[in-house]
């Protein structure tokens, strides 16, 4: 999964990005379209992305330095359950 995050300073767009939560989306959706053309081979019935807008903050949105944290993507990888239970019951 990859998410997408913002600070707080509203975004005011004139576009099809209207708020911040659709800007999160849309950072989220760039990186896993950027896997999915340059990265290794992913089958893309197995990645997703995902907007927090500016409701996941990493740290509080009051200064510059802060809101620069904020605006981050991160991917979250999550390994097939039934692959670790394979791990699990051969121990």
């Amino acid at each position: 999964m990859v998410e997408g995050h913002t600070d707080n300073a509203a975004y005011k767009g004139s576009t099809a990005v209207k708020d911040n939560w659709d800007l999160s989306v849309m950072r989220a959706t760039s990186i896993v379209k950027l896997l999915l053309q340059y990265g290794p081979a992913i089958d893309p019935a197995r990645i997703e992305a995902c907007g927090h807008g500016e409701f996941a903050p990493k740290v509080p949105n009051d200064t510059p330095a802060n809101k620069a944290l904020n605006r981050r993507t991160e991917i979250i990888l999550t390994p097939k359950m039934s692959d670790i239970l394979n791990i699990i019951d051969k121990q």
